[in-house]
């Protein structure tokens, strides 16, 4: 709609720490906002800190890799109430070592649009056993480099990073429902949470 900017990005090198020219490290995202919140100025010839500051408030990413499901061979990798499983909704991945950006707010954005769209989306939820190493995604990088809320998300697969990855199908389209439900309702949920 007219009072809202959508953006999708896709950034390289995210196998190898985003730390390049054109990777979620690279200030991409950030100089993509003020350029955005430059030309809404009321002067496009200086920038009004207050126009970016609030673009930044009312900005919103989903941070979205893929999920590690439960595989049968290594089921005790997972806290119990915590493993996603295949063909059954799109995962909500958190962290309380900031491995992933999702925190109880953006957390709750994402199961409310998933509530909220034309088509209920099933979500799941991940959380890594304390005792256990961790990867992460571009979600931190981009939150911490932007001061925009994030929340990591993903479809679950088996065999991640090997040469023969396998996720479900239904996934698919649950992730697609849930993007959906993003564009088209973010800025109402928004504006409730804002009263």
């Amino acid at each position: 709609n007219d009072d809202m900017f959508s953006l999708i990005a896709c950034f390289d090198h995210e196998e190898v720490g985003s730390n390049s020219a054109q990777g979620a490290g690279s200030p991409v995202m950030s100089e993509a906002v003020e350029r955005i919140t430059d030309a809404l100025s009321e002067n496009p010839h200086s920038r009004d800190p207050e126009t970016h500051a609030s673009a930044i408030r009312k900005s919103f990413i989903f941070s979205v890799d893929q999920a590690h499901a439960v595989h049968p061979n290594y089921s005790g990798k997972h806290e119990k109430n915590h493993g996603p499983k295949m063909n059954a909704g799109v995962v909500i991945k958190t962290n309380q070592n900031q491995r992933y950006a999702t925190n109880g707010v953006t957390g709750f954005f994402a199961r409310e649009l998933a509530r909220r769209g034309d088509v209920k989306v099933p979500m799941q939820e991940f959380v890594v056993r304390s005792d256990c190493a961790c990867g992460s995604t571009i979600g931190p990088v981009l939150s911490a480099n932007t001061g925009i809320r994030t929340v990591d998300l993903g479809m679950p697969q088996l065999s991640m990073h090997s040469c023969r990855e396998v996720m479900g199908i239904a996934d698919l389209t649950h992730g697609l429902n849930l993007f959906k439900a993003f564009f088209k309702h973010f800025n109402e949920l928004d504006n409730c949470m804002e009263g």
